[in-house]
């Protein structure tokens, strides 16, 4: 059972260690980069062993994609979830994103903002799982809209939907122009844009960040 349970830990890192490669590779060249051959040289390992982990090209990009949720996750996700329900952690959740994308946690910016525009025309699994992860994240910035406005910081009459699709827009307009410029201008003007959109929104006496 020993030597049993150390091969799967072996398996194990040796899978998470493709995978922080994987996201890496596919944030800047896309999913299609993905191949067993490249990633076994790129990091030592036998093509056979990579070739296991996986059992197919399709099955080692869905793995890549719900690798690159779970790191958007921890970082953006839950740490925005510490803030208490209202227009603070709304705010907070785009400041965690921008910076998500600003600090490149995937050297090619937002990982799904590219391969979003990779798969979007196509049919598959891989699409399907790229679908899902971009409703995922539009429902949990509405989610976090419509706690906003059930905690009495966001006026009532507030169309929660059309908000979330705004604030989101702002964000990925700066993460597309910033890794096509290199340059970090998008980001302030993303930031005044959004914190303008949620003044307008709130009720009086919500008070937020005030962006020039």
């Amino acid at each position: 059972m020993t030597r049993l349970d150390g091969r799967v830990e072996r398996g194990n890192r040796t899978r998470q260690l493709v995978l922080r490669r994987t996201v890496d590779i596919a944030s800047v060249e896309g999913l299609e980069a993905l191949t067993v051959g490249r990633l076994a040289t790129e990091l030592e390992l036998s093509k056979s062993g990579v070739f296991a982990l996986f059992g197919s090209k399709r099955e080692l990009q869905l793995a890549t994609v719900r690798e690159a949720a779970r790191i958007f996750t921890e970082r953006v996700i839950r740490p925005a979830g510490e803030v208490p329900a209202g227009a603070g952690r709304v705010w907070r959740l785009c400041e965690l994103w921008l910076e998500y994308s600003r600090g490149r946690v995937f050297p090619g910016g937002c990982f799904f903002y590219g391969v979003m525009a990779e798969f979007d025309a196509r049919t598959g699994p891989v699409h399907d799982a790229v679908v899902r992860a971009q409703r995922d994240w539009s429902a949990h910035v509405e989610r976090t809209l419509d706690e906003a406005r059930g905690a009495g910081e966001l006026r009532a009459g507030t169309d929660v939907a059309q908000l979330a699709f705004e604030l989101i827009a702002l964000l990925e307009t700066a993460n597309a122009l910033s890794v096509l410029h290199d340059e970090e201008t998008a980001y302030r003007r993303a930031r005044a844009g959004i914190a303008r959109r949620l003044r307008d929104a709130a009720v009086d006496g919500v008070a937020l960040p005030q962006v020039p």
